[in-house]
């Protein structure tokens, strides 16, 4: 048995004066206490004034991707060797960010997918997205065309035993030739694909830049929507009624919030061409809380030097500068992905996955005490402690 002791708490929900104890046995929460109870047979853990909360979860990452310019083009590239490397050190600068449970949404030929279960964190995975014909990200190998193709490439997923569907509905900025204020499958065909996924058991998320994207994304019936950018040729524009036609089919939107570096001069570019602004991003990610969507937090890890592994604490600080509370962006990285990715963790209460955090501060008052993680517990194990330094990179 396992005692935390910590001077608050936040539960995956709320947040919990201290100081408190949680308790924690074969792997799974026993029980939060107020006050520092004796815990009889217990390895006692005093971790001072620090707050404890669930561990936190990235929804949508790219555990191939090393975070330099170009990291998805060199997929194919690999030995087996250096891409198990590349995401053995993606895992680990993600642990050092306090993430205990990941979603990969684009691996290279399963390359994620069959090593899901080697790792300490949680990993799901989707293996290749399903994109159309040089769509974006195509040289992962998920290329459909077609109805009956894309049933196909639904049902080898689970076979494989995929987490989720993922499905190109726009082009992207990280593959040339694509058009990511277009469209790459029609609303039939993105239902073809909702409907082959659940009849399998398994939820759909949409890759979105585009408004269209969104719509027929929306209309198609999928579970989540990445981005979600909802980009036309004025730049972006979200309309009221899509806001809610999402929030009332329970979709869960994950705004690939998070960036440590002003991005390259040919992105910028790109960005300018399609009316693209991080800074609205970030406004609309707080206009959709707002109208009731369920928001979840992630950072598209490892896709660039703007996105490498481990900014979780970033992607939630940008939410609550789109005027997301406090409480319900550490939500979005806790429960509320927890519940989109259906695992039973990011929450502290009794009978939960014993993944839980300590950082220095309180983050319901300052959202930048995610970037000073001082311990990480999966299991109910604890599996590393860190520096200062080693908190940011």
């Amino acid at each position: 048995m396992l005692a935390l002791r910590a001077g608050r708490a936040f539960d995956g929900e709320h947040s919990l004066a201290g100081p408190v104890t949680v308790l924690t046995e074969n792997g799974v929460i026993k029980a939060v206490e107020r006050g520092h109870p004796d815990v009889p047979g217990a390895e006692v853990v005093d971790l001072g004034t620090a707050t404890v909360l669930p561990g936190l979860i990235d929804t949508h990452v790219h555990l191939g991707g090393d975070g330099a310019l170009g990291a998805l083009d060199r997929l194919p590239a690999y030995t087996a060797r250096e891409r198990d490397a590349v995401i053995g050190e993606s895992l680990d600068r993600q642990l050092r960010a306090g993430v205990t449970a990941v979603r990969d949404l684009g691996d290279h030929e399963w390359s994620v997918v069959e090593q899901r279960d080697r790792h300490r964190q949680c990993v799901l995975a989707s293996g290749p997205p399903i994109t159309s014909a040089k769509g974006h990200c195509w040289s992962m190998g998920g290329e459909a065309a077609g109805e009956d193709e894309l049933r196909r490439a639904v049902r080898e997923r689970a076979e494989r035993g995929v987490d989720v569907v993922k499905i190109m509905a726009s082009g992207g900025f990280t593959t040339t030739g694509t058009a990511v204020n277009g469209c790459q499958f029609t609303e039939q065909e993105l239902r073809v694909v909702v409907e082959e996924a659940h009849h399998h058991g398994l939820p759909v998320t949409a890759h979105a830049h585009s408004l269209d994207a969104v719509q027929r994304a929306v209309a198609a019936g999928v579970d989540g929507i990445e981005h979600c950018t909802c980009l036309t040729d004025k730049g972006i524009h979200v309309p009221a009624e899509l806001m809610d036609a999402i929030a009332e089919a329970d979709i869960f939107v994950c705004h690939t919030l998070g960036t440590v570096v002003e991005p390259p001069p040919q992105l910028r570019e790109l960005w300018a061409k399609v009316g693209m602004s991080y800074a609205r991003k970030v406004d609309t990610a707080g206009r959709m809380y707002d109208r009731g969507v369920k928001t979840v937090a992630g950072t598209d890890g490892g896709i660039s030097a703007g996105k490498p592994h481990g900014i979780i604490g970033v992607s939630v600080a940008d939410l609550v500068k789109g005027g997301v509370p406090n409480a319900a962006a550490l939500a979005a990285a806790t429960s509320q992905a927890a519940r989109a990715l259906s695992v039973s963790k990011g929450v502290l209460k009794p009978g939960w996955d014993a993944d839980i955090i300590a950082v220095q501060g309180d983050p319901m008052r300052d959202i930048t005490a995610l970037h000073n993680v001082t311990t990480v517990v999966i299991g109910g194990q604890i599996v590393t402690t860190t520096s200062p330094a080693d908190r940011r990179e």
